[in-house]
């Protein structure tokens, strides 16, 4: 019998079983502002303007409700001089919005904000948002349409589940890849590799794929989020170029899971990550024994004590725009990237893969302008 996680792993679970569990039916709960019930250094002000409930605050404003017969709803970019920088959890919730107008001072929406938004058809998502709350937009089964601006988007678990707009993405791609960020993965199958150009992957991403043998994360993903491949059942073989962090329930489950290559930048393993996980595993870490155990991580995992481990200090590590191998991003890959997209004899990529900063699979001006912004930046 399987062992029975406590504490951070309930909660995880707990996160993902009540997910599409209408809130007027969860145990104990009731709609109100989360802000009301978690503590915080400042204390909000609460009110009402027009249809939106919200807190404020000194600096920002949060919008937790908003009367349940609004349809063509305009978020205001501040209230009392304010600005509005957060739609909250449950915010909109089984309302009856046909469209909404975000405000490009709004960073984040909350968990759960559009969930049940059966009327909704549409929505842009500002330059502004950097956060997307799990399950935001879920069954929303009238949402074809979802504008993202030109920039990375931190989307959380299972984000736009049961919308049209996810399952014609699918159809283009299994993999659904947003401005570097691969929100979904779940009609994956065998062996999959991850574009280079990804740096972030959505937690749950894979979650319950029986039908993944084999995941590559590229060096440009920096954390290997929770739940990323939560009992991904036939799954057998990890490799993790280039993450720090290894987070909770990121391979719970993954029975099959025998062979794991760990980039040597690894800083920290959740106490979680490997939770009910009954595999036995040959871990290949890309560093010494010595840089191994200076990774933060549990000390009684029962699947990292069974584990035989091998230390590769010969492994190179991925670097993003080195298009000519030679170990080291300069402008003599960005002189010889754009020669080869100008089709001039001779010119070969050596990794044509550290170029494609798009994450598509493909190479062209685009990935071109984002190398060259890169290298800026860099400098």
């Amino acid at each position: 019998m399987r062992k029975t996680f406590i504490k951070a792993a309930a909660l995880a679970a707990a996160v993902t079983l009540t997910a599409g569990v209408p809130l007027s039916v969860q145990s104990g709960a009731f709609r109100t502002s989360p802000a009301q019930v978690f503590a915080a250094d400042e204390a909000p002000v609460s009110g009402k303007s027009g249809i939106f409930n919200y807190n404020k605050y000194s600096d920002h404003v949060v919008i937790w409700g908003v009367d349940s017969s609004a349809t063509d709803v305009e978020i205001p970019s501040s209230i009392e001089g304010v600005p509005v920088t957060v739609i909250d959890m449950y915010a909109f919730q089984y309302t009856s919005v046909t469209s909404v107008k975000i405000p490009d001072t709004v960073t984040e929406i909350g968990n759960w904000a559009f969930s049940m938004c059966f009327k909704l058809t549409s929505v842009t998502i500002p330059d502004s948002v950097t956060k997307i709350g799990i399950r935001a937009f879920e069954s929303c089964s009238a949402l074809e349409e979802v504008n993202f601006s030109d920039h990375l988007v931190e989307v959380s678990s299972k984000a736009f589940e049961g919308t049209p707009w996810l399952d014609a993405q699918r159809k283009k791609d299994p993999m659904v890849i947003v401005n570097g960020a691969l929100i979904d993965g779940d009609k994956c199958e065998g062996k999959v590799e991850i574009p280079s150009g990804v740096k972030y992957v959505s937690p749950s991403a894979f979650a319950r794929n029986s039908k993944i043998t084999s995941v590559v994360f590229p060096a440009s993903v920096s954390k290997i989020s929770d739940n990323v491949c939560f009992y991904c059942d036939a799954l057998t073989s990890v490799e993790i170029k280039g993450a720090e962090l290894i987070d909770s329930m990121a391979f719970d489950g993954c029975d099959k899971l025998t062979d794991l290559k760990i980039s040597g930048k690894l800083k920290k393993i959740d106490g979680y990550a490997f939770a009910d996980n009954n595999a036995s595993a040959t871990i290949t870490f890309y560093g010494s024994k010595d840089a191994w155990d200076k990774v933060e991580k549990p000390d009684s995992d029962p699947f990292l004590q069974r584990a035989n481990m091998k230390f590769d200090e010969s492994h190179v590590e991925e670097v993003k725009g080195d298009v000519n191998a030679d170990g080291v991003f300069s402008i003599s890959d960005i002189v010889l990237f754009q020669k080869w997209l100008l089709g001039k004899p001779g010119m070969k990529l050596a990794n044509w893969q550290a170029a494609d900063f798009t994450g598509d699979g493909k190479l062209n001006v685009f990935d071109l302008c984002l190398m060259k912004r890169e290298y800026v930046t860099k400098k």
